[in-house]
This record gives C-alpha cells, sequence and structure tokens, in this order.
C-alpha cells in the first residue's frame, strides 16, 4: 500500500510540475475556479432552462455531459504503451520508471490512470458540483439535490471513463473482439428499446441511483465502474520500443498522392504514423463516434420539442466542433524538437498539420451523410455538411492561433480555454440557431472560412518568430 500511495502522490506532483511549467502556476490553478464559477453562475439560470426544457431532460443532459468527459478522457488502452515508452517529445514520465524500479508494469500503469481520474476529477467534476452547490441556498433548490448529484455525476464520468478504457484495452488486444463486443452493446439498446419498449436512459446505473437512491443501487453503480476497470488493469500488457517492426515504405506512394498539398512529405509523415500507431482507427472510435453516438443519443431526447431536422443539424455542429479536435491527434506524440535540426520552419510544420487535418475530415463527412440516411434526414444533407466543416476548420483556426502546435498541453490555460470558448461559442450558437429558423441557412457558415483564413495566417506569424516550448 505504501508503495502504491507514493508512486500515486509523485505522480500527481509530477503532473502538477509539467503543467504549471508550461503556463505558470496561478494560471493553472485557475483553471478549477474557472468551472467553478460558470457551474455557480448557470445554477441561477436554472428556472430559465426550467420553462423551455423539463427537469427529467435537463437530468439526462447534465449527466450525458460528464458521460461524455468521461468517455473523451478514458481512452488509457490507447495511450498505454505511449506512456510506458516515454513517446512524449522529450518528457520523461514517471510511468517510465518501470526499467529501472522493482516494480511491475501493470503496477504502474494502474497508478498512472488512478491519478488521471483523480487528476480529471479535481480539475472537473469537483469544481461543477462545488459550484451548484455553492448556489442551492440563493436558487432555493433542496440541499439534498448536491449530495445524490455529487455521487451520480461522478459515478456518471467515471463510468464513462471505465468503459472505454475496458472497449480500448479490448481494441488494442483484438480489434475484432472489439467489433463483436460493440455489436452486442447495440443489440441490446436497439432489443430495449424498441422491442421490450424501455427507455435506455432507465438503463444507466447513474441515473437509476438518481430517482432511486439506495445502497443496491449504489453498490450496482460501483460495480460496473469496477468490475470493467479492473478487467481493463489485468488486459494491460505493455509494449517496450525494443520491440522490432517492420514496414513497407509508404512515403513516397503517399507522398505522390498528396501532391496538390503545398508540403506533400509532412502530411505524407502524420497520416503514415497514425495509421502505424492504429491512433486512426483507434482515435476515430473512442475520440469521435462514440462520444457522438452518445450525444445523438440524448439529443434524441428532445424529439418531442425539437423538429427532426433541428436536431440533426445541431448535431451537425457539435460534430464539427469535435471534428476540430482532430487537430490534436496530430500533434499529440509528435513536438517541434523533432525537426529543429532540419531547414524547416514553424509554419511548414504547422501548415502541414492543416494539411493532414483536411485529409482527416474526411472522416466527418462520411459519418454525417451516415446519420442523414439512417435518420432520413438526407434532404438537409447539404447544409450540414457544410456547416459541420465550417465549424470545425474555424474552430481549427482558433486552436492554431492561440495553440500552435501545443493544442493538448496547453488546454489547461484559463487564458486560452476562455478565448477559445468565446471564439468558438459565439459563431456556433449563431448558426445554430439559424440553422434551426431555416436549414437553408446553414450554407451561410461558409462565411467562416474567411475569418478562418485570417486567423490561421496570423497564427503562422505569431509562432513563427517563438522560441517553440520543449516538453
Amino acid at each position: 500500500m505504501v508503495p502504491m500511495l507514493d508512486l500515486f502522490w509523485n505522480m500527481m506532483k509530477e503532473e502538477w510540475r509539467v503543467h504549471s511549467t508550461m503556463f505558470g502556476s496561478i494560471s493553472f490553478a485557475l483553471f478549477p475556479i474557472m468551472i467553478f464559477a460558470i457551474a455557480f453562475m448557470g445554477s441561477f439560470l436554472l428556472p430559465v432552462f426550467k420553462s423551455v426544457l423539463p427537469i427529467q431532460d435537463m437530468l439526462i443532459i447534465t449527466h450525458g455531459n460528464f458521460l461524455l468527459l468521461g468517455l473523451m478522457v478514458g481512452a488509457f488502452g490507447l495511450l498505454g504503451n505511449e506512456v510506458m515508452n516515454r513517446r512524449f517529445g522529450q518528457a520523461s514520465l514517471l510511468a517510465y520508471s518501470s526499467r529501472s524500479l522493482p516494480l511491475s508494469e501493470r503496477f504502474i500503469f494502474a497508478n498512472f490512470v488512478v491519478k488521471d481520474t483523480v487528476y480529471y476529477f479535481v480539475f472537473w467534476v469537483f469544481p461543477f458540483i462545488a459550484g451548484f452547490a455553492l448556489a442551492t441556498p440563493f436558487t432555493h433548490i433542496s440541499p439534498i439535490y448536491p449530495l445524490i448529484l455529487s455521487v451520480t455525476l461522478t459515478s456518471s464520468f467515471l463510468f464513462g471513463l471505465s468503459g472505454v478504457f475496458f472497449l480500448s484495452t479490448i481494441y488494442v488486444r483484438s480489434k475484432r473482439v472489439l467489433g463483436i463486443v460493440l455489436v452486442l452493446i447495440l443489440v441490446i439498446f436497439v432489443f430495449a428499446y424498441k422491442f421490450a419498449g424501455i427507455s435506455v436512459t432507465s438503463l444507466f446505473p447513474p441515473l437509476i441511483l438518481f430517482y432511486s437512491f439506495s445502497w443496491t443501487n449504489l453498490i450496482i453503480t460501483c460495480a460496473v465502474i469496477i468490475i470493467p476497470f479492473i478487467i481493463s488493469i489485468a488486459l494491460f500488457i505493455p509494449e517496450f520500443t525494443d520491440t522490432t517492426k517492420r514496414y513497407r515504405n509508404m512515403l513516397t506512394s503517399m507522398t505522390r498522392k498528396l501532391w496538390f498539398f503545398p508540403y506533400p512529405p509532412f502530411s505524407a509523415k502524420d497520416l503514415i504514423d497514425m495509421h502505424r500507431s492504429g491512433s486512426v482507427v483507434g482515435q476515430t472510435i473512442f475520440s469521435f463516434i462514440i462520444p457522438l453516438a452518445l450525444i445523438w443519443f440524448f439529443l434524441s431526447a428532445l424529439t418531442g420539442f425539437l423538429p427532426a431536422y433541428g436536431i440533426f443539424l445541431q448535431f451537425t455542429v457539435l460534430t464539427g466542433v469535435i471534428a476540430s479536435t482532430m487537430y490534436t491527434w496530430l500533434t499529440q506524440f509528435d513536438s517541434f524538437t523533432s525537426y529543429s535540426c532540419l531547414p524547416v520552419s514553424v509554419k511548414t510544420v504547422i501548415a502541414s498539420k492543416i494539411n493532414s487535418f483536411t485529409v482527416l475530415q474526411l472522416i466527418p463527412i462520411a459519418f454525417i451523410s451516415f446519420v442523414s440516411f439512417t435518420t432520413h434526414n438526407v434532404p438537409y444533407l447539404l447544409p450540414a455538411l457544410v456547416l459541420c466543416i465550417s465549424i470545425s476548420f474555424y474552430a481549427l483556426s482558433v486552436i492554431v492561433y492561440m495553440t500552435g502546435l501545443s493544442p493538448n498541453v496547453l488546454l489547461y490555460d484559463v487564458k486560452v480555454l476562455f478565448v477559445y470558448l468565446i471564439s468558438v461559442g459565439f459563431p456556433v450558437l449563431v448558426l445554430g440557431a439559424l440553422s434551426f429558423i431555416n436549414p437553408n441557412y446553414a450554407l451561410g457558415s461558409v462565411l467562416l472560412f474567411l475569418p478562418t483564413l485570417y486567423l490561421i495566417k496570423l497564427g503562422f506569424t505569431k509562432w513563427d518568430v517563438l522560441d517553440q516550448p520543449i516538453f
């Protein structure tokens, strides 16, 4: 127990030092305070929301957001080998110490997962719950609700995290088995909804716990969180970098296919790296399809309040925002340090990432097309695609301007996040409202490419003259 606590505590300190070194201890510490303030002030708007949306739907959406957060951060199965093999630019994490300490790889990795879970809980989940709880005396909400929500929202977050951790671990071990598991889950949901007449939300343990709080339901909820977590740790097998792998030369052929880009070799390198690491399929499943499937499920709960085309176009807007995060796929384990010995400018590297990002936009295009056919929204497909891609590239331009080649590590800079939320949130809300009024208004989102090109140009100028951080 003592070695585990020591290792966990040192990993927590390591996480703090890494982020506080990047953008200062005060700025980093202000992040949970910002989440707290948003939740506190948002609590006073509950009467307004209740006049538009029933409280039951608000509860479903709130729990769904925490479930989505868990899904977005829980793909440890994909990151496991990166963590254990020090593929983080110049950074050497404590998890890499399995080579020099008398501790098993599984033990170290388990501590890393627990550390990341606690880390996200402290910086995202707890501040939100605390902000809502502090506002209850002023909003005339019973104090029992913050206590119950503190349990159910936390379990929603952990449920999503544990579930995607389990699925990503299966993916690494066997893609075929993952396909079977996903099909079984889909069959269960379809059977429950179509044939048994059971609302799928009634199968979600945290919501069951909220509506009927008891020790039995609490134990069941804890079990469905802990069991997949334990299985995932048991299935984890690190693949060390001294393992020899051989690949055929793809650079020449890929470069030829991307001849129309300004920097074909760099874009080809990005796509080859993602292909060989399995990130294209893995990230698409765990960082794109699963979160969006969850979003569609919760948006579908609004069918009685919004027209079908309205739900589809709002979903398209959110797809565009999530599609913009594909830029982080390309920069996650790549830093400018790798290019510093070459006669290559920062502008060139960023431009090549944008080119690779453009190729990856085929994924949201195919996804939106599939959703439109399956939901009978084909007449709105063209406005939806224009809306999705316009928002995706606009959000990308904001990310490039604000973070350069480090979108992952600068997320917790309060100033950067605040500017990003304002810059992206306002046009997204306007376009969402306009497309809801008239689907053809979504075509006007193509005008976003004007500020997109301007921000990207500013980003090139900004980051080309600044020293690049080494992490």
